[in-house]
Protein backbone atom coordinates (compact mmCIF):
# COMPACT_ATOMS: atom_id res chain seq x y z
CA UNK A 1 0.00 0.00 0.00
CA UNK A 2 1.10 3.40 -0.68
CA UNK A 3 -0.21 6.44 0.97
CA UNK A 4 -1.22 9.19 -1.42
CA UNK A 5 -2.12 13.10 -0.22
CA UNK A 6 -5.45 14.02 -1.61
CA UNK A 7 -7.64 15.95 0.68
CA UNK A 8 -5.96 18.89 1.80
CA UNK A 9 -7.49 20.52 5.60
CA UNK A 10 -9.67 23.23 3.77
CA UNK A 11 -11.58 20.23 1.32
CA UNK A 12 -11.98 17.96 4.86
CA UNK A 13 -13.31 21.26 6.95
CA UNK A 14 -15.48 21.86 4.22
CA UNK A 15 -17.30 18.83 4.32
CA UNK A 16 -17.19 17.96 7.98
CA UNK A 17 -18.53 21.35 8.28
CA UNK A 18 -20.90 21.01 5.50
CA UNK A 19 -22.17 17.54 6.64
CA UNK A 20 -22.95 19.08 10.57
CA UNK A 21 -24.87 22.42 8.97
CA UNK A 22 -27.24 19.86 6.60
CA UNK A 23 -27.76 17.53 9.65
CA UNK A 24 -28.48 20.21 11.75
CA UNK A 25 -30.86 22.16 9.74
CA UNK A 26 -32.23 18.83 7.50
CA UNK A 27 -32.94 16.25 11.21
CA UNK A 28 -32.84 18.65 14.38
CA UNK A 29 -33.79 22.27 14.04
CA UNK A 30 -37.11 23.30 14.11
CA UNK A 31 -37.16 24.96 10.36
CA UNK A 32 -38.94 28.14 11.62
CA UNK A 33 -36.03 28.96 13.89
CA UNK A 34 -33.73 31.65 13.02
CA UNK A 35 -30.58 29.38 14.09
CA UNK A 36 -32.27 27.32 11.16
CA UNK A 37 -32.05 30.70 9.01
CA UNK A 38 -28.20 31.21 10.43
CA UNK A 39 -26.89 27.70 9.61
CA UNK A 40 -28.54 28.03 5.63
CA UNK A 41 -26.32 30.98 5.61
CA UNK A 42 -23.48 29.30 6.89
CA UNK A 43 -24.04 26.65 4.81
CA UNK A 44 -24.46 29.15 1.49
CA UNK A 45 -21.31 30.75 2.57
CA UNK A 46 -19.10 27.14 2.23
CA UNK A 47 -20.71 26.62 -0.62
CA UNK A 48 -19.59 29.53 -1.80
CA UNK A 49 -15.68 29.20 -0.19
CA UNK A 50 -15.67 25.54 -1.93
CA UNK A 51 -16.72 27.00 -5.29
CA UNK A 52 -13.42 29.66 -5.30
CA UNK A 53 -11.51 26.70 -3.74
CA UNK A 54 -12.74 24.78 -6.75
CA UNK A 55 -10.89 26.84 -9.08
CA UNK A 56 -7.88 28.16 -6.95
CA UNK A 57 -7.22 25.10 -4.77
CA UNK A 58 -4.89 22.10 -3.99
CA UNK A 59 -4.77 19.72 -6.51
CA UNK A 60 -7.90 17.22 -5.81
CA UNK A 61 -9.74 20.02 -4.85
CA UNK A 62 -9.69 21.82 -8.58
CA UNK A 63 -12.82 21.32 -10.33
CA UNK A 64 -10.81 20.64 -13.67
CA UNK A 65 -9.29 17.78 -11.33
CA UNK A 66 -12.63 16.06 -11.56
CA UNK A 67 -14.73 17.74 -14.40
CA UNK A 68 -18.47 16.08 -14.78
CA UNK A 69 -18.01 13.40 -17.24
CA UNK A 70 -21.04 11.03 -18.59
CA UNK A 71 -19.13 8.51 -20.43
CA UNK A 72 -16.58 8.10 -17.54
CA UNK A 73 -19.41 7.54 -15.53
CA UNK A 74 -20.94 4.98 -17.03
CA UNK A 75 -17.82 3.19 -17.59
CA UNK A 76 -17.20 3.36 -14.00
CA UNK A 77 -21.12 1.92 -14.15
CA UNK A 78 -19.97 -0.99 -16.29
CA UNK A 79 -16.77 -1.60 -14.21
CA UNK A 80 -19.11 -1.82 -11.44
CA UNK A 81 -20.94 -4.40 -12.72
CA UNK A 82 -18.24 -6.49 -14.28
CA UNK A 83 -16.14 -6.26 -10.88
CA UNK A 84 -13.08 -4.40 -12.23
CA UNK A 85 -11.27 -1.84 -10.02
CA UNK A 86 -10.03 1.32 -11.51
CA UNK A 87 -8.25 3.11 -8.87
CA UNK A 88 -8.64 7.21 -8.89
CA UNK A 89 -6.38 9.39 -6.54
CA UNK A 90 -8.99 11.88 -6.60
CA UNK A 91 -12.73 12.04 -7.17
CA UNK A 92 -14.49 8.76 -8.97
CA UNK A 93 -16.49 9.97 -11.96
CA UNK A 94 -19.56 9.30 -10.25
CA UNK A 95 -18.20 10.75 -6.92
CA UNK A 96 -17.25 14.20 -9.13
CA UNK A 97 -21.09 13.81 -10.15
CA UNK A 98 -22.34 13.41 -7.17
CA UNK A 99 -20.20 16.29 -5.85
CA UNK A 100 -21.76 18.89 -8.43
CA UNK A 101 -25.51 17.37 -7.38
CA UNK A 102 -24.98 17.96 -3.70
CA UNK A 103 -23.16 21.53 -4.32
CA UNK A 104 -26.05 22.45 -6.83
CA UNK A 105 -28.80 21.14 -4.40
CA UNK A 106 -26.96 23.25 -1.65
CA UNK A 107 -26.95 26.50 -3.62
CA UNK A 108 -30.57 25.97 -4.62
CA UNK A 109 -31.81 25.02 -1.27
CA UNK A 110 -29.95 28.34 0.21
CA UNK A 111 -31.26 30.21 -2.12
CA UNK A 112 -35.24 29.48 -2.08
CA UNK A 113 -34.78 29.22 1.40
CA UNK A 114 -33.54 33.22 1.18
CA UNK A 115 -36.85 33.78 -0.93
CA UNK A 116 -38.55 32.61 1.70
CA UNK A 117 -37.48 35.44 3.98
CA UNK A 118 -38.02 38.36 1.76
CA UNK A 119 -41.42 39.96 1.13
CA UNK A 120 -41.74 39.47 -2.41
CA UNK A 121 -42.00 35.50 -2.19
CA UNK A 122 -42.86 35.32 1.83
CA UNK A 123 -45.83 32.62 1.75
CA UNK A 124 -45.47 31.88 -2.17
CA UNK A 125 -46.41 28.54 -1.72
CA UNK A 126 -43.78 27.45 -5.03
CA UNK A 127 -41.06 28.78 -3.05
CA UNK A 128 -41.91 26.75 0.04
CA UNK A 129 -42.45 23.32 -1.49
CA UNK A 130 -39.40 23.74 -4.07
CA UNK A 131 -37.16 24.28 -1.01
CA UNK A 132 -38.77 21.30 0.89
CA UNK A 133 -38.25 19.06 -2.32
CA UNK A 134 -34.82 20.41 -2.39
CA UNK A 135 -34.16 19.57 1.42
CA UNK A 136 -35.85 16.00 0.10
CA UNK A 137 -33.36 15.51 -2.54
CA UNK A 138 -30.07 16.51 -0.30
CA UNK A 139 -31.17 13.82 2.16
CA UNK A 140 -31.75 11.17 -0.43
CA UNK A 141 -28.36 12.41 -1.76
CA UNK A 142 -26.70 12.59 1.49
CA UNK A 143 -28.10 8.80 1.77
CA UNK A 144 -26.97 7.54 -1.23
CA UNK A 145 -23.13 9.47 -1.23
CA UNK A 146 -22.60 7.34 2.07
CA UNK A 147 -23.98 4.25 0.61
CA UNK A 148 -21.70 4.90 -2.30
CA UNK A 149 -18.75 5.64 -0.49
CA UNK A 150 -18.95 2.57 1.89
CA UNK A 151 -19.83 0.76 -1.29
CA UNK A 152 -16.60 1.69 -3.33
CA UNK A 153 -14.22 1.18 -0.03
CA UNK A 154 -15.67 -1.96 0.25
CA UNK A 155 -15.30 -2.36 -3.70
CA UNK A 156 -11.76 -1.24 -3.49
CA UNK A 157 -10.46 -1.92 -0.95
CA UNK A 158 -9.43 2.12 0.06
CA UNK A 159 -10.88 3.32 3.25
CA UNK A 160 -12.59 6.61 2.05
CA UNK A 161 -14.35 7.70 5.20
CA UNK A 162 -10.26 7.72 6.70
CA UNK A 163 -8.71 9.63 3.80
CA UNK A 164 -11.90 12.59 4.33
CA UNK A 165 -10.50 12.81 7.75
CA UNK A 166 -6.24 12.15 7.50
CA UNK A 167 -6.71 13.67 3.69
CA UNK A 168 -4.53 10.76 2.52
CA UNK A 169 -5.55 7.36 1.02
CA UNK A 170 -4.14 4.10 1.26
CA UNK A 171 -3.68 2.93 -2.65
CA UNK A 172 -2.44 -0.33 -3.17
CA UNK A 173 0.64 -0.62 -5.32
CA UNK A 174 -0.90 -1.60 -8.16
CA UNK A 175 -2.90 1.48 -8.48
CA UNK A 176 -0.19 3.13 -11.05
CA UNK A 177 -0.72 6.35 -11.64
CA UNK A 178 -4.27 7.21 -12.36
CA UNK A 179 -5.78 10.57 -12.09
Amino acid sequence: MTEVKVWDPFVRLFHWMLVLGIALNGLILDDESKLHNWIGYGVVALVAARMIWGLIGTKHARFSDFPPDVNASLEQVQDIALGRVKYHKGHTPLGALMIYNLLLSVALIGLTGYMMTTDMFWGVDWVEELHEILAGWIGFSVAAHVAAVLFESWRTGVNLPRAMVTGRKQMPDTAGDRP
